[in-house]
């Protein structure tokens, strides 16, 4: 399972990535000069602020009252002054620098003869980067891993064949560093000071039989056949201790030295990191057929540049799905651990001072769709910082919603950052003033209980659904038919056509009903489980008297509360598809009207261009499964591949301004990983379907470890389009009816039993 290349990376975006949850690198493996660009998820622009507009209590109904009034730019414009936060934006995820490793010439040293055999590669099964060439009748080679048990970055790098190597490295940072140095002969250290934020990295020696020193700012290792290089960094906060032995400087310090003494060499590092690493990434296992062969080579010894661009012409290649279906698995694993930080919109992979949107947490789709994997893909640890950003998010949004609304509960708007700020990001009419994303965040926890059944887990957080619930209690609107709606609001970040001109505010679009139902049942669901709950009484009288889902007079599902004509017919949010997925609440089964408009709504928009951006092409992939269509479902991801993936696999996306046009976003890689997943097995509404959405592309194959709501694991093995057995293996009480092209069999297991379909019943 293995991404490899026949050339270094010349651009950010055909490197490879490294990491362990809290640092992270990409690899470009240069022949003279290698370059690591480096990160560490907590470097951000700055501390805590408060942003809270004082204005916005006193003006919230003004606003309310101009858009009943029909004055909606007047609205519009009221809320930009009155709603948008002080500063208006929030902190930026950062890059730490860059490691520069320069190879040079020594007597006997083939360095500068002729290179051949060139090649380079990321192995997904051991999350180790490599790069192996000859010169001179010496073999080079090179291992990059991130260590989660030794929370360090290794580069262990040889000489084989007759030759050695001779190299000096540095650590940069632009101008955005303090001090640079080393400690000793065997360590670089640099760091800074940038409003409050402290922070330091280091390279150290570990094992070299060559001869090294460091000079200045430099590290010089030469004639050497063996080196092992370990990097760290660390960042503290303003508001840790300003104590002159305890800096960020001194803990790198300190903490390579650990490395040093306890693990003494690459072999020992990487054993540990492997076995840490393997416990999470052997639990699933996809095979899409054999490797097929094209001109006589089989396809996965192509470069994997090669091979996107093989199946962008329309060729075939089922091991290619595979492929970014582990690789979606590997950034995850290597991207989001317990104790640390969610993943932003580039993950722990982000190359810029002041990259496109921050790099930080878009809630109004993005970052949830990033853990849209976690629990079907066998991962539930990988969420536990998503669930600790929402704990913090939860309390900060206790203060935004009492200043801003004069409400009980807690609120987020379209975005946070390191500090769970929650005031509303930006002046952007079509998505800062949107009140949802701590609701849609909240379901994380819901989401987590229906696929671990974990009690106490539940029961920690419930409090987050209380508090969600409680802001709707009181920020929720009568209208004059009697329904409870959200004022002001938007249909996340759409617009439609008001008396000819361009609109964005609104009252109670589609996505706002379908995330307040899902959260209503959730916490009525959750206050049933835990015998607890506050407000039972008054989240069924909203559940109650929430509007419902319409059908416009073109078959279509209603995006807004009024049939307005759509400004942009081909927008890349399908916000009102929110219901089909990640919901449930639109099935062709229960809801069979409403899931016919869905598919005249994901026809429409691709119709009009849809589907542009790859998070949004990874989201209608979702669509298509949910709608027991394989063939489009197998169609878009067909177009992510070809349109939205740069050539080491990550996605990309439209970004004005930047040399290449593109950016990476992490999101659109997890929102496919969840696509596939969804494409073999779903489970949702009581049900298990097994091979809902299997296109002839996959003729056969066998998945084992996916995850079903419920706690259980399922395996299943299909040929010739058809099903030979699905097994599933329960870890508590289970009753579910499964289906499989119609035929529907109970399911009624206790916890640790197993229960198997074959072809043969």
């Amino acid at each position: 399972m293995i991404l490899h290349y026949d050339r270094p990376a010349e651009y950010w975006d055909q490197a490879l990535p490294v990491g362990n949850g809290r640092l992270g690198a990409m690899i470009y493996g240069g022949k003279k000069r290698e370059h690591l660009q480096l990160n560490e998820e907590s470097l951000w622009s700055g501390g805590p602020q408060d942003r809270i507009n004082p204005d916005c209590l006193g003006n919230i109904e003004r606003i309310r009252e101009l858009f009943r009034q029909g004055h909606v730019d007047e609205a519009q414009r009221l809320a930009v002054s009155a709603m948008s936060g002080t500063p208006y934006t929030q902190r930026v995820y950062q890059t730490l620098g860059d490691l520069w490793i320069d190879f040079f010439d020594e007597e006997d040293d083939p360095m500068d003869a002729p290179l051949s055999g060139y090649r380079r590669g990321l192995d997904l099964e051991r999350a180790v980067a490599w790069v192996r060439y000859e010169a001179g009748g010496t073999l080079f080679e090179r291992q990059v891993f991130a260590s989660r048990p030794a929370d360090c970055i290794v580069i262990h790098m040889t000489a084989s064949g007759g030759g050695r190597m001779s190299f000096t490295c540095t650590l940069d940072r632009k101008r955005h560093m303090d001090f640079t140095g080393h400690t000793g002969d065997k360590a670089l250290v640099c760091g800074g000071d940038q409003h409050g934020v402290r922070w330091a990295m280091g390279l150290r020696v570990l094992a070299s039989d060559g001869e090294y020193e460091a000079v200045g700012a430099h590290l010089t290792v030469r004639r050497a056949t063996d080196v092992t290089l370990v990097f760290m960094a660390k960042v503290m906060m303003e508001d840790s201790p300003r104590d002159p032995e305890d800096t960020p400087a001194v803990k790198v310090a300190d903490r390579l030295g650990e490395i040093c003494a306890v693990w003494p060499d690459a072999e020992a590092l990487y054993r540990a990191h492997a076995e840490d690493y393997r416990e999470l990434f052997d639990r699933v296992k996809l095979w899409l057929g054999g490797f097929e062969v094209d001109g006589g080579a089989a396809l996965d010894r192509l470069c994997t540049d090669e091979r996107l661009r093989r199946f962008a012409s329309g060729r075939e290649d089922p091991g290619l799905a595979v492929l970014y279906f582990q690789y979606g698995r590997y950034l995850m694993i290597s991207g989001s651990r317990p104790g640390g930080l969610p993943l932003t919109l580039q993950g722990i992979w982000n190359e810029e001072f002041m990259p496109p949107w921050d790099s930080k947490y878009t809630i109004n789709i993005n970052l949830e769709m990033n853990y849209w994997p976690v629990e079907i893909c066998g991962l539930p640890e990988c969420a536990q910082p998503l669930i600790a950003l929402l704990r913090r998010v939860s309390e900060s949004g206790k203060e935004t919603a009492r200043r801003m609304y004069g409400c009980r509960g807690f609120v987020a708007h379209h975005n946070t950052d390191i500090h769970a700020d929650t005031a509303p990001q930006d002046r952007y009419v079509p998505a800062s003033y949107w009140v949802m994303g701590g609701a849609w965040l909240s379901l994380a926890v819901w989401e987590h209980w229906l696929f671990t059944k974990d009690s106490v887990f539940l029961a920690e957080h419930f409090d987050i659904l209380e508090q969600a619930v409680l802001f709707f209690r009181d920020f929720l609107q009568e209208n004059e038919r009697g329904e409870l709606v959200t004022l002001p609001s938007c249909s996340p970040e759409n617009s439609y056509y008001f008396h000819g001109r361009q609109t964005w505010m609104c009252e109670m679009p589609a996505m706002d009903i379908e995330i307040l139902t899902d959260l209503l049942r959730a916490y009525l669901g959750a206050a049933e489980e835990l015998q607890s709950g506050a407000l039972v009484p008054e989240a069924r009288e909203m559940l109650e008297k929430l509007p419902r889902l319409r059908i416009a007079s073109d078959g279509r599902l209603m995006e807004w509360a009024e049939e307005y004509e759509e400004a942009e017919p081909g927008h890349r949010h399908i916000s009102h598809l929110y219901g089909l997925f990640p919901s449930a609440q639109i099935t062709p089964e229960d809801t069979p009207e409403l899931a016919r408009a869905a598919r005249r709504t994901l026809e429409y928009r691709l119709a009009h261009g849809g589907g542009h951006t790859g998070w949004s092409r990874a989201w209608i992939i979702l669509f298509w499964a949910r709608l027991r269509d394989g063939e489009r479902a197998y169609g878009n991801l067909r177009a992510l591949l070809a349109d939205s993936t740069f050539d080491n696999l990550m996605d990309n996306h439209p970004s004005r301004g930047r040399p290449r046009g593109k950016v990476f976003q992490i999101d659109g890689n997890m929102g496919a990983v969840a696509g596939i997943a969804e494409m073999l097995v779903q489970s949702h509404n009581g049900r298990i379907r097994i091979l809902p959405a299997l296109p002839k592309a996959w003729p056969a194959g066998r998945v084992e470890g996916l995850r079903v709501r419920g706690n259980a694991q399922v395996n299943i093995r299909w040929r010739n389009g058809r099903l030979e057995e699905f097994r599933l293996l329960t870890h508590a009480p289970l009753s579910a009816v499964a289906v499989y092209e119609g035929e529907e069999r109970e399911i009624r297991l206790k916890a640790g039993q197993s229960w198997l379909w074959t072809d043969e019943e």
